[in-house]
């Protein structure tokens, strides 16, 4: 599926908690209003970096020194959006299919703006009219655009 912009900008928000506080969050955007819930990180703190927001709304987290507050992007890790996947994308190298044809089938849905569906069987030579090769090339350059499997299974495939 095509990422909205709400998901965009979500992931951005996400990455940016992240790099402060290196712990997991529970981040909310519908319509216009940010709901942050994050874990070793103060109210005034975060009001900084998202003055509009709202943090926290139950209270500051006071278990613990790395809760868990829920999922997020990074906890994750297989963020497709509203995609759905038809294997673990994660930990596994781009000759397997699930890995490959799913990702090029979201990078099409993200250049075409429209929902893709593709599927493919043991022995397909070609996917979507393209030899297996070439879309693995394609798939293998976005994972190193991304910085590799490793930010790949940190971040997903949201940008």
């Amino acid at each position: 599926m095509p990422v909205t912009l709400e998901q965009k900008q979500l992931c951005r928000v996400a990455r940016r908690i992240y790099d402060c506080y290196r712990a997991d969050g529970k981040y909310i955007l519908d319509d216009g209003r940010l709901i942050l819930c994050q874990s070793n990180a103060r109210t005034e703190d975060l009001r900084r970096l998202y003055p509009c927001a709202e943090i926290n709304p139950l209270g500051d987290w006071k278990v613990g020194s790395n809760v868990d507050t829920g999922a997020t992007n990074r906890k994750l890790g297989s963020d497709m959006g509203d995609s759905v996947t038809g294997g673990w994308l994660h930990g596994k190298d781009l000759s397997k299919a699930d890995v490959t044809v799913n990702i090029y089938t979201w990078l099409k849905a993200q250049a075409t703006d429209t929902p893709v569906e593709i599927s493919c069987a043991i022995g397909d030579r070609t996917v979507d009219g393209i030899p297996f090769g070439a879309l693995v090339e394609l798939a293998r350059d976005y994972i190193q655009e991304v910085g590799g499997f490793e930010k790949f299974a940190e971040w997903g495939l949201i940008r």
